[in-house]
């Protein structure tokens, strides 16, 4: 049986219609990369991936690829699928070692990323590694001006991957690059040309996992505290004095029971008093959660340093009442 000690990594695949989910789905389940991957798709889209019926069950479909990977077509509760999913890997039934969920084009994937939380079994038996967004460099531009949905996929993201780069100038490639760093400072930023992305850019990016080191790029910060005509937007909270958990957690769990709507995700490292270790705190709407990280070496610069992405967030509210958690106040 599989232990839950060792939890099945999943990685959320969202994007815009158009943006190149399947395609970029296709390549990696005909490449020989040595993972096994079992597929969670809302739907199939108009180019079907080649697969052999195996099991067909009350108008849901795992299927078998031709490499051996697994597709689901999920029409109802998520939380069941990943169970039977889980049930059947247990009894030998189906083999994989990790699972792509890939969202429908206008879908809001807080919804899909919050199964992982709410549920204590799932929580047990995956690993929300990442949610991974696509964005259109041709028609991005216009989505993001009149789709909401399309702001939410680059706010939740941990990892972005740019596509149909070759169809527009790299002016307006660099244009995007910059817009998509103000929505959300915290994603990395690749590429995907014609489906063609490197595993690593997909997979075991621990964007979720708060029992891995996490630590925030030096350069995450820069160029995020200015204004934007986009709805979903970002602010950083910075302190080198020592903060108090407690307070913390206290003043977090206050604000989100009011704005938890409002905040899209929050995440950061934590310098807090009386701990030889850093302190990871994340967020997704009204799910909080922390832990410990990395111990501080010695002589390193000790520093708070928190990201919140969000749609109309109470900035002044949070900065304010995060600057009183400072310990000894």
């Amino acid at each position: 049986m599989t232990s839950t000690a060792n939890p099945i990594p999943v990685t959320i695949l969202t994007g815009f219609l158009g943006s190149g989910k399947t395609t970029l789905l296709n390549r990696i389940l005909k490449q020989q990369h040595g993972h096994r991957i079992a597929v969670i798709e809302n739907e199939f889209g108009e180019a079907g991936i080649d697969n052999e019926l195996l099991v067909q069950d009350q108008g849901e479909q795992i299927v078998e690829m031709n490499n051996g990977c697994i597709c689901c077509t999920v029409r109802g509760d998520l939380v069941r699928i990943l169970g039977e999913l889980h049930a059947k890997k247990s009894e030998g039934l189906l083999h994989f070692d990790r699972v792509i969920i890939e969202t429908t084009g206008l879908a809001d994937p807080a919804p899909v990323a919050q199964t992982f939380f709410v549920d204590d079994d799932i929580g047990q038996q995956y690993l929300l590694d990442a949610i991974v967004t696509m964005v259109d460099a041709k028609h991005a531009p216009q989505q993001l001006d009149e789709h909401h949905e399309a702001q939410e996929q680059v706010g939740f993201a941990d990892r972005i991957l740019i596509t149909k780069t070759d169809v527009v100038q790299p002016d307006d490639v660099a244009q995007l690059r910059q817009r998509l760093v103000q929505m959300n400072p915290r994603a990395r930023i690749g590429e995907a040309s014609h489906g063609q992305a490197s595993i690593d850019d997909l997979l075991d990016i621990r964007g979720f996992n708060l029992n891995a080191i996490l630590e925030i790029e030096p350069d995450f910060l820069t160029d995020v505290d200015h204004e934007h005509d986009d709805d979903v937007t970002s602010f950083v909270f910075r302190e080198e004095r020592p903060l108090d958990l407690d307070r913390v957690e206290d003043f977090l769990s206050g604000v989100i029971q009011v704005y938890g709507t409002k905040l899209m995700r929050y995440k950061g490292v934590l310098n807090i008093q009386g701990m030889k270790q850093r302190v990871v705190l994340q967020g997704v709407h009204m799910l909080m959660g922390s832990d410990a990280g990395a111990a501080w070496k010695p002589g390193e610069k000790r520093e708070s340093r928190m990201v919140f992405i969000g749609r109309d967030m109470p900035r002044d509210v949070l900065l304010a009442g995060l600057a009183q958690c400072v310990a000894g106040r």
